[in-house]
């Protein structure tokens, strides 16, 4: 049975940067491949471009357009006022909640059976306001950053209720599920296109003095990536003998993700704080080893000598 489903996302992919929320692109995709009629609204904090520079996921946010098409489909971008560590989460909630006229307009005489709000704070306090004024229910999803960040902060206290005023709490990882009573775990899925796959093959280079060219599955300028342990561990490598190449993944589309996951020797993830990855599963999909610190749910399906402490040393170990 299909279903008219209205998905709202702070993070999903903008036209100036479409490696941004994948995850909430898969997962759009997915329903609709399900037969599911899918609409999507962008929840985008106002900013100026020199503010995108506080982190690379807003990159592409300042200039994005009210509307756009991705795959065929419009997405629309709707604006709210927050403040950088959020210290008007009120003020915040407000200014999203008025956008909901907004989005009737938009929809025109088209109206969802179900509200998905991918991230909570602060999409959900739309979501909410949606769902009481057309009385159907929604759906709260977190990845991550709500619980690990966001439940300490200053919106701490409204990402509770909403979390508890959800009709269903869906969490991605067995590590979320249980810090708010009442979580399902509903993982994010693999999408990595069949010519992209490939087995994880065995070592042929030379183990002393060969090149060894390492991943950095993210980003670099994410803080919470933790890009300076992985440079730390390619200088303790190349002080065994290696010749090492280190490169990152800033900000580009899935198919280049992919290639390079297929080009390199080995992905090394050291985050500070992670939800699953999905990366090291893409990884792993694409013939790409992997080798991690203890973060998100790694430590239960990869292999203990893929674990390693948070240290240059122990990591250039399990390398």
């Amino acid at each position: 049975m299909s279903h008219r489903i209205l998905l709202l996302s702070l993070l999903h992919p903008l036209p100036d940067n479409p490696a941004r929320g994948t995850f909430v692109a898969d997962r759009v995709r997915l329903l609709r491949s399900m037969g599911h009629d899918v609409k999507v609204v962008n929840t985008l904090p106002r900013m100026l471009r020199m503010h995108e520079q506080r982190r690379s996921t807003m990159q592409g946010v300042a200039k994005a357009p009210r509307t756009f098409s991705f795959e065929n489909h419009e997405i629309l971008s709707v604006r709210h006022t927050a403040f950088p560590d959020n210290p008007l989460p009120r003020w915040t909630a407000t200014s999203i909640k008025r956008r909901a006229r907004r989005i009737e307009k938009w929809l025109g005489e088209w109206r969802p059976e179900l509200i998905s709000s991918h991230t909570i704070w602060p999409t959900a306090e739309l979501a909410r306001v949606l769902s009481e004024r057309w009385k159907i229910p929604w759906v709260a999803t977190v990845h991550g950053h709500d619980f690990d960040v966001g439940l300490a902060a200053n919106q701490g206290n409204r990402i509770r209720r909403l979390c508890q005023s959800a009709d269903a709490l869906v969490v991605v990882s067995e590590r979320l599920d249980g810090v708010i009573d009442g979580s399902e775990i509903i993982p994010c899925h693999l999408e990595v296109p069949d010519p992209a796959r490939q087995k994880v093959e065995k070592w042929h280079g030379r183990w002393r003095r060969g090149e060894l060219e390492i991943l950095f599955p993210a980003n670099s300028r994410r803080p919470e990536k933790n890009h300076i342990l992985a440079l730390d561990t390619g200088r303790e490598l190349e002080a065994r003998g290696w010749r090492v190449k280190i490169g990152d993944l800033p900000n580009v589309p899935r198919d280049v993700v992919h290639d390079r996951m297929r080009a390199c020797d080995i992905a090394l993830v050291t985050s500070l704080r992670e939800s699953a990855p999905m990366v090291a599963r893409e990884a792993v999909a694409c013939g790409l080893p992997v080798v991690s610190v203890d973060v998100g749910d790694l430590a239960t399906w990869l292999p203990n000598r893929c674990i390693a402490k948070d240290t240059p040393e122990a990591l250039a170990d399990a390398v």
